[in-house]
């Protein structure tokens, strides 16, 4: 198991949580947030369910607005935007890989994999060859005109981790990635997610509540009843 992973980038802030408050109803969600997160550092956050760490990821992501406070990607504030440039950067700029991989079940495995890249105006057979690589690396080959129904947990979360990486996003976004998957796969899955991050400068921010998974990543940090109370900077492995 890869442990221990290190910002390689630059210090400062790629993302920052400044003050976040989100409620759901009358039900407070995060209670001023903050977190901040480097250049090619890998952070997990974790915390008991109900604790506001899927919520803060999804703020984090511009798929939540908050209700006070800031989000700032890459120096601007990105919480004021509308709609449409939010949807425009998780499409460019980010990437997500969530617990049950998500594939689209009408589409073949590279179809799904070059997904990231037809939306973005490439065009199909270009975006097709680009899916190549991810195949050999992932440990996919022979898979290519698979759907979702004919793949393992395991060969469904990889088909979803290659179409996370394929646009060489700044930021990885992982919600209980091996959530679905027993050990032996998610370590495996973990291994080749840390892998591709770190040849792609990736900065990876992943949510989970197994101590397996946080392993992974250079930095811990605990939310509990909406707020970020503690840090733990994880041992590196010589």
């Amino acid at each position: 198991m890869t442990v221990g992973h290190q910002p390689s980038a630059p210090a400062g802030p790629i993302i920052e949580a400044r003050d976040v408050v989100l409620s759901f109803g009358e039900t407070p969600a995060l209670q001023g947030a903050n977190l901040s997160v480097a250049a090619g550092e890998m952070v997990a956050i974790m915390g008991p369910s109900g604790s506001g760490k899927t919520t803060l990821l999804h703020c984090l992501a511009g798929i939540l607005t908050p209700d006070a406070g800031e989000i700032h990607f890459a120096g601007r504030r990105i919480d004021t935007r509308g709609e449409t440039e939010r949807s425009a950067l998780r499409r460019d700029r980010f990437g997500f890989v969530f617990q049950f991989g998500q594939l689209v079940p009408e589409l073949t495995t590279e179809e799904n994999i070059a997904l990231p890249l037809l939306l973005g105006g490439t065009r199909r057979a270009a975006a097709l060859k680009e899916t190549a690589p991810w195949f050999r690396q992932l440990d996919l080959e022979g898979l290519q005109k698979r759907r979702s129904g004919e793949l393992s947990g395991g060969q469904a979360q990889r088909v979803a981790l290659a179409r996370a990486l394929i646009a060489r996003p700044e930021i990885l976004f992982a919600d209980e990635p091996t959530g679905s998957l027993d050990s032996l796969t998610g370590e495996h899955v973990m291994d080749l997610l840390v892998t591709a991050a770190r040849q792609h400068g990736t900065t990876v921010i992943v949510v989970t509540h197994e101590p397996r998974v946080a392993a992974y990543a250079g930095r811990e940090v605990v939310v509990r009843d909406g707020k970020v109370t503690s840090f733990a900077a994880m041992p590196a492995t010589p």
